[in-house]
């Protein structure tokens, strides 16, 4: 039995082998390089879209974060249009997971929620179908999907997901891609997060 201060021997083959970490370099530079060109693609989206959004939104402001604690694993994530301010949440996300996927979000909350709903349901044949669920989390910062996690958004369930909303004083839509997905490997996450946007466009415009 080992300590914890011992190592086990696939631990020590990783420990000493170069040719991993600098693997995890070059795909950290090649995610943060698809970060950069999904905020060249969004930034086009957002100049052409009259979004409904809160008090001091400033349409400019975007994130670009990286780590490696996401319940253990590394990560990065693109921030577009990004609003934090107090209690009011207006964030599109797109998230590289080690070991998981790729996610993209809309996170609102705060200002302007009750309308966001409301669209949600009054607008729900526009967005069903595409991949879209709805976060079952109690907040806006858990990732996982699946049973528990998230709601696929599909035609046949207008009534369940309208009854969930009605109970949550924030709301958070993603859409999942493997990352043993062609797209990944191809460097198409870019055009994935521009379709997922304009997927979510029903809940943050007046009109279409």
């Amino acid at each position: 039995m080992t300590t914890p201060s011992q190592f086990t021997d696939e631990e020590t083959s990783l420990l000493a082998d170069q040719s991993f970490f600098r693997a995890k370099a070059q795909i950290m530079a090649k995610m943060r390089h698809s970060l950069s060109a999904t905020h060249a693609l969004l930034n086009d989206e957002v100049s052409s879209t009259a979004l409904v959004t809160p008090p001091g939104f400033n349409q400019a402001a975007c994130q670009f974060v990286k780590g490696e604690h996401l319940e253990s694993f590394p990560y990065q994530y693109l921030d577009f249009p990004k609003y934090f301010h107090d209690s009011n949440v207006f964030t599109f996300r797109t998230l590289f997971w080690w070991g998981h996927h790729v996610v993209c979000a809309l996170l609102l909350e705060g200002e302007g929620i009750k309308q966001h709903k409301a669209r949600i349901v009054d607008r729900f044949h526009q967005l069903a179908g595409q991949g879209l669920e709805l976060s079952l989390a109690p907040t806006l910062w858990e990732w996982k999907r699946g049973e528990g996690y998230t709601l696929p958004i599909t035609h046949d369930r207008k009534a369940q997901i309208a009854a969930v909303l009605a109970e949550r004083s924030f709301l958070k839509i993603v859409r999942f891609l493997p990352l043993t997905d062609p797209r990944v490997q191809s460097g198409q996450v870019p055009e994935f997060s521009r379709e997922t946007f304009r997927a979510i466009l029903p809940i943050v415009t007046r009109s279409l």
